[in-house]
C-alpha cells in the first residue's frame, strides 16, 4: 500500500505535508539551512541512498522549495519560509525528547551571538495564547466540506 496523498484535501497542514513529502525532505531542508548546497553534502550528512536523495531533491525543486543552480541547490523564498516550522519542531524536540540542558543544537543570532528567543503564538496585542484561546473558522479558500467540518465543532 502506497502513501496516501493529500493533494485534494482543503487543509493548509495537509497541503504543507504534500509539498514537503516525508521526513527525509525536512532533514534535507534542515541541512540546507545549515549550509549544504551540493548533492554530495546532503548525501554525506544524511547517509541517505542516492536514489532516494535524488527523488527528494527533485521534489523540492518541483515544489519551488529549492532552486537548482548548476550543481547546487539553494533555498527559495518559499523554502526560507520553512524556518519557523523547523524552529518549532526543534524546540518541541528540545523540550519533549532531549530535555532542557541536553539540546543537541543551539541556534544563535549571528550578529549578537545570543540564543534566539523561543517561538510564541500570540494574540494581536502580543500576549501568549494557548490552544484553548483559539477557534477555527472557515477562511476564504474553504470548500464546502471544510465549512461543514468546522461548523460541527
Amino acid at each position: 500500500m502506497g502513501r496516501r496523498r493529500f493533494a485534494d484535501m482543503n487543509c493548509g497542514i495537509a497541503q504543507a505535508l504534500e509539498a514537503l513529502g516525508d521526513w527525509w525532505t525536512l532533514l534535507i531542508v534542515r541541512d540546507a539551512f545549515f549550509g549544504a548546497r551540493r548533492f554530495s553534502e546532503f548525501e554525506r550528512s544524511l547517509g541517505i541512498a542516492k536514489n532516494i536523495l535524488a527523488v527528494r531533491l527533485a521534489h523540492l525543486v518541483e515544489h519551488h522549495i529549492f532552486a537548482k543552480d548548476g550543481v547546487e541547490y539553494r533555498l527559495t523564498e518559499k523554502g526560507e519560509g520553512l524556518l519557523p516550522l523547523l524552529t518549532a519542531m526543534r524546540e518541541w524536540s528540545d523540550d519533549w525528547v532531549f530535555g532542557k540542558g541536553a539540546e543537541p543544537v543551539i541556534v544563535k543570532d549571528r550578529r549578537t551571538q545570543r540564543r534566539i528567543p523561543r517561538l510564541r503564538v500570540t494574540d494581536a496585542d502580543g500576549k501568549d495564547v494557548t490552544r484553548r484561546d483559539l477557534i477555527t473558522v472557515p477562511g476564504p479558500g474553504a470548500n464546502e466540506a471544510t465549512r461543514r467540518r468546522l461548523e460541527r465543532r
